[in-house]
C-alpha cells in the first residue's frame, strides 16, 4: 500500500453530496460510500476530521432571501449539518470505524460538544471526528467552519470534496471550455474570485498555511488515492 503524504487532514463534504441523485435529504448509499473512502484513509494511518454542510436539508440564506431573519435561518442550517453528521457517523460505525460527533451547538442528549481539547483527545485514540453545527455562529458558512476546525486540529491539509475534479475558471458543466487549474496559491484563488470556498475560509487557510486540495467527492476511492499523491485534483498552497 502506498504511503500517505498527509498524516492528519480535514475533509469538507457538501450536504448536496449526500443527496446523491435525490432532490432532498440523505441517500444512505452515498453516505456509505463516503464512509468507505474515509475508512480507507484510516486504514493508511491518516487521522481524519470531517465537516459536512447542510444544503441538502436547509440553507439559512434561503430564509433571508425571502425577508426572514438570517440568524434564525442560519441556526436552522446548523441543525441540518448535525443531521448529516449523525448520518455519516452511522455509516462509519457500520464499518466498525470508531467515530465521534462534536457539535458547536450544545446538545448533550445527541452528541458531544466541540472543544479543541476533545478533538485532539479523540484523534489521539484513532477516532474519526465529525464536526457538526458549523462554527456555532450565524453568518459563517461550513467552509469557514472547515478552515477553522482544520486550524484547531492541526490538519496538514483541507480536502474539499466537490462536484468536479478540481478548480476551474468557470463551471465546467455550463462552460466546457473552462480552464482547469493544477495549482494555485491562496491569493490567486481570492484575486480570481474562484468560488471553491468562501473568502473567509480561503483567507483563514492562508493565514495558517494550510493547503486546500480540491477533488471530486463522487469518485469512489478518490480520497485515498489523492492522499498518496495520485488522482485528479487542484492544490491550493503557497509553496
Amino acid at each position: 500500500m502506498s504511503q500517505p503524504i498527509y498524516k492528519r487532514v480535514l475533509l469538507k463534504a457538501s450536504g448536496e453530496a449526500l443527496m446523491g441523485s435525490q432532490g432532498f435529504g440523505i441517500d444512505v448509499t452515498v453516505a456509505d460510500r463516503i464512509a468507505s473512502d474515509i475508512a480507507a484513509a484510516r486504514e493508511m494511518g491518516v487521522e481524519v476530521g470531517v465537516v459536512v454542510g447542510g444544503g441538502n436539508i436547509f440553507r439559512g440564506v434561503a430564509v433571508a432571501s425571502k425577508g426572514g431573519d438570517r440568524v434564525t435561518g442560519d441556526h436552522m442550517g446548523m441543525l441540518g449539518t448535525i443531521i448529516n453528521a449523525l448520518a455519516l457517523a452511522t455509516s462509519l460505525r457500520k464499518l466498525d470505524i470508531d467515530t465521534v460527533v462534536l457539535s458547536a451547538i450544545s446538545m448533550p442528549e445527541i452528541c458531544e460538544s466541540f472543544s479543541q481539547r476533545a478533538t485532539l483527545y479523540h484523534l489521539s485514540l484513532g477516532r474519526v471526528v465529525i464536526f457538526a453545527g458549523g462554527t456555532g455562529n450565524p453568518f459563517f458558512t461550513t467552509d469557514s467552519a472547515a478552515a477553522l476546525r482544520a486550524a484547531e486540529m492541526g490538519a496538514e491539509a483541507i480536502f474539499k470534496g466537490t462536484q468536479v475534479d478540481g478548480i476551474y475558471s468557470a463551471d465546467p458543466k455550463k462552460f466546457p471550455d473552462a480552464e482547469r487549474f493544477e495549482h494555485l496559491t491562496h491569493s490567486q484563488v481570492l484575486e480570481k474570485g474562484l468560488a471553491v470556498m468562501d473568502v473567509a475560509a480561503v483567507a483563514l487557510a492562508r493565514e495558517n498555511s494550510i493547503p486546500i486540495v480540491v477533488f471530486s467527492i463522487h469518485e469512489k476511492g478518490g480520497f485515498a488515492e489523492i492522499l498518496t499523491g495520485g488522482g485528479r485534483k487542484t492544490i491550493v498552497s503557497d509553496n
